[in-house]
């Protein structure tokens, strides 16, 4: 396989496949956007893919991150590749780069296995960086922070790590993580020593023109065994005022971010607690738009926005300097977004979440998982809610 890949998969049969070439700004540790900024610049007309890790917040504002790492993952990585294929009901159509045989024959192939999940059994033993115990101590310590009006909601993770894992025995990982999640944002990344296997069912920002428009995710119901028990599901989420008060949260952090490059009067709350059903999951999405201001560039919409709010809490900064304080591990590109920029301008990216990442050099895999942290929030139930996520995604990479 080429050196670097990304598949950005909708799962509807469309999608964006980018391979080849070195063209790659990778830089571990961010203490400015500058080099961001030249690098989409310097390459006018072309597709840039990117990872942007939950740590660039400290490029943006004056936080860091010293917390264990398991498995480095860099703090961004722009590329601009040799080759990018539009999928379109299963059709190739080549939109940067020269078509070879050798190029079409790849991005056939490629695209025929991801659809193919392998169902070989992986057994993979991960193992919780933080004792139950601890977990339930951590989350009483914010509710405290809660109850003094330090904070109203943080979203606080926890790290599953799997270590001693040979690069033979991640393969698979992402055709069958991606067979049992179907998720509108999937994708599939590949570079030096990294592979990350995205089964993300979010939205973080995506810009068409003047128009931006983010859809946070925040809260979950699992799926019914039929369909009466799902629609019993839904409406129960649906009406859940512990979910509707924590979406809701988010909803006006992002009102807020918005409103900081946003034409005025222009910011708007198009869809608020929807439930959308996934096929492992239904969720409660909201969706706020806005008009944007002239001659903003892609690092002027990233520092209004980054980290997205459904990853950390409001208020933010004061949520990210919790998070750093209360869980033991980088975050890294979890939490963080993949996407990519087009020609034009116009983005799309998503959020990381329900995604494993793996550093064939350290021979790690780690797999991040949270919940929303407020008042009304049980210890016991976010602790089991955390469980249920990454057993999710643990049996969707086993096959």
């Amino acid at each position: 396989m080429t050196s670097n890949v990304c598949f950005l998969n909708s799962n509807n049969g469309n999608g964006l496949l980018a391979f080849g070439g070195k063209d790659i700004l990778v830089i571990e540790h961010v203490h400015s956007l500058t080099e961001i900024g030249t690098f989409i610049s310097d390459r006018p007309n072309k597709y840039i893919f990117l990872c942007l890790s939950y740590d660039l917040k400290n490029g943006i504002e004056s936080l860091d991150s010293k917390n264990n790492d398991s498995v480095c993952f860099p703090d961004l990585v722009f590329w601009c590749p040799e080759c990018v294929f539009d999928i379109k009901n299963e059709s190739l159509n080549l939109l940067q780069g020269v078509s070879t045989a050798e190029q079409y024959n790849f991005a056939k192939d490629f695209i025929s296995q991801s659809k193919s999940p392998n169902h070989k059994e992986v057994k993979v033993q991960f193992e919780a960086q933080i004792s139950k115990d601890t977990y339930l101590n951590k989350v009483n310590a914010i509710k405290k922070h809660i109850q003094r009006g330090d904070i109203y909601e943080v979203n606080f993770c926890q790290e599953y790590v799997a270590k001693n894992i040979e690069k033979e025995r991640v393969k698979e990982f992402y055709t069958n993580l991606n067979g049992i999640t179907k998720a509108p944002f999937s994708s599939y990344f590949k570079f030096a020593d990294f592979e990350v296997f995205c089964g993300s069912p979010e939205r973080f920002i995506k810009k068409e023109g003047d128009v931006l428009t983010a859809q946070p995710i925040k809260g979950t119901a699992k799926r019914g065994n039929n369909k009466s028990e799902d629609l019993e599901l839904v409406d129960h989420l649906k009406n859940d005022p512990k979910e509707r008060a924590e979406n809701i949260m988010i909803v006006d952090l992002m009102r807020n971010d918005l409103s900081k490059i946003a034409k005025k009067g222009s910011v708007n709350v198009d869809e608020l607690c929807e439930v959308y059903t996934y096929k492992t999951v239904h969720q409660m999405v909201s969706k706020v738009s806005c008009h944007l201001k002239e001659n903003l560039t892609f690092i002027d919409i990233i520092k209004a926005t980054f980290p997205m709010g459904s990853m950390t809490g409001a208020p933010k900064i004061r949520a990210m300097e919790l998070i750093e304080e209360y869980e033991n591990f980088k975050r890294g590109l979890y939490s963080g977004s993949i996407g990519y920029i087009s020609p034009n301008g116009d983005f799309d990216l998503n959020v990381v979440i329900r995604t494993i990442i793996y550093n064939s050099k350290l021979k790690s895999l780690s797999c991040g998982v949270g919940s929303a942290i407020t008042i009304k929030s049980d210890a016991e139930n976010e602790y089991e809610e955390c469980g249920i996520k990454v057993q999710k995604i643990l049996d969707g990479i086993s096959g």
